[in-house]
């Protein structure tokens, strides 16, 4: 383990609240947050007192997605990691339980989710999200592909003429702006995220759970059907970016903290 306490789980009244517990980075993944993650989700799945489930950010974001700085992504040798791989054992697990357990799940971003961690957010069945968050679509500014499902997502939840736009830009989508499109179910302030996500966990928790487990696997049907076979497509779209001599020149421009000279190889 690399990290002590760096995803803490709490259970009440019928509700499993997750927060990931990075706050000096922002709550991005490493290995072993993303492994944390997945495990407590498969154990919320399993345990028959949860009723409903909560994922939040300790500190003042959400999460940023990849740590870059965790991992040896500038080593431009054969031996830098497949992303694909990443990919397949770290995020796409989490997005398919969050998505099949039939049990229903609540993000409350409380600050930034970019990259992987919006593609968490909006792989929740529900968002309550303060009024300072952001959600940014940050791959393509280290030459990379949205993934962790978010080329399936998105599209989903606002139409794929605005999503392609927020993918190429990289830019910071507002939460009002989130809220007027609807991908936010309650806007907030900072301060009322975890306690109205709770709320509402809770109230969810004393309802029907089975009629529930239900109306979640008809939406899935109708609109998710396909959801990991497109998981897979992302993955193998993201090592192709991955081998590619402008994602090398992203991540380290990140890491420089200088803007990037992509060259289109």
């Amino acid at each position: 383990m690399t990290d002590e306490k760096i995803l803490l789980v709490e259970k009440t009244e019928g509700v499993c609240v997750i927060t990931l517990n990075r706050p000096e980075k922002l709550n991005s993944f490493n290995d072993e947050l993303s492994f944390q993650l997945i495990d407590a989700l498969k154990e919320a799945e399993k345990d028959k007192e949860v009723r409903a489930i909560v994922i939040t950010g300790a500190g003042r974001g959400f999460c940023a997605g990849q740590d870059l700085q965790n991992r040896k992504f500038s080593d431009a040798s054969d031996s830098k990691p497949s992303l694909s791989d990443s990919i397949r054992r770290r995020y796409n697990p989490m997005v398919i339980r969050i998505r099949r357990m039939e049990k229903p799940v609540i993000a409350a971003v409380n600050g930034v989710a970019a990259g992987a961690g919006s593609s968490l957010a909006l792989a929740c069945d529900l968002r309550v999200v303060s009024e300072t968050a952001s959600f940014i679509q940050s791959f393509t500014k280290v030459g990379l592909v949205p993934d962790s499902g978010a080329t399936f997502i998105l599209p989903r939840l606002i139409g794929a003429t605005k999503a392609f736009e927020l993918m190429l830009s990289a830019e910071k989508l507002e939460a009002k702006q989130a809220f007027e499109m609807g991908i936010i179910n309650k806007l907030v302030p900072q301060e009322k995220v975890l306690e109205e996500a709770v709320t509402w966990a809770k109230q969810l928790a004393k309802g029907p759970s089975k009629a529930f487990a239900l109306t979640k696997r008809a939406v899935n049907a109708a609109i998710f059907a396909d959801l990991e076979e497109r998981l897979e497509y992302e993955a193998h779209m993201q090592e192709i970016a991955g081998r590619s001599e402008d994602f090398q020149e992203g991540v380290t421009a990140f890491l420089e903290k200088r803007t990037p000279a992509y060259k289109g190889k």
